[in-house]
């Protein structure tokens, strides 16, 4: 894509995650989302087949952002459970900077349909993929349990992220989702420790 088409493709990413979180998935129009983004409505068609391509394409792009820092973090770990601890912080500082897209990928997502949820379900695979070789990692070196079960425990620790920013979101935000990573670290630390 050309920088300027790149920009557009950007501004209407962006606008649809105003957009949704402030009128939900299913209460949102396409033209609203246009005009947000100061795009005529059928430019967004230039770009997305539909307001679905829209989430699919608005998760796979800012969670694939997400995933690029938190491999870089990771990369940069000394030790799987400083790994673990820098998944954890860039998860709730990351969302918590931007509560529009915390509230599309905690709320939204779950009101979806089941097609929906499964294509939005790709872009998270590769999330769940690294916190899986953080845990392989910390077996082999000794700091986390021998015979873990590593696909279900990769689960539990996203999910319970997961929930900790749903939780967040519900209460008002009332909280710092952030001042929240030392017990949730504490937490993942204890159940993965010999």
């Amino acid at each position: 894509m050309t920088s300027k088409k790149m920009d557009k493709f950007e501004r209407i990413i962006g606008a649809a995650v105003k957009v949704f979180a402030e009128t939900g998935f299913h209460g949102s129009q396409v033209s609203k989302i246009a005009r947000e983004a100061g795009v005529a409505d059928g430019t967004i068609y230039l770009y997305f087949k539909s307001k679905e391509d829209i989430l699919v394409s608005l998760f796979r792009e800012r969670l694939g952002e997400l995933i690029g820092k938190l491999k870089e973090s990771v990369a940069d770990s000394a030790t799987a459970a400083d790994a673990i601890r820098k998944i954890c912080e860039l998860h709730y500082t990351e969302l918590e900077k931007n509560p529009d897209l915390a509230y599309v990928t905690q709320i939204e997502l779950r009101q979806s349909s089941l097609e929906l949820r499964k294509s939005i379900g790709q872009a998270v695979k590769p999330y769940i993929q690294l916190i899986e070789t953080v845990l392989i990692q910390g077996m082999e070196e000794g700091t986390f349990r021998k015979g873990l079960d590593v696909k279900l425990t990769r689960l539990l620790i996203f999910g319970a992220m997961d929930e900790a920013v749903t939780s967040w979101l519900i209460s008002g935000r009332k909280y710092s989702l952030s001042a929240q990573v030392d017990k949730s670290v504490e937490f993942f630390l204890m159940a993965l420790r010999p």
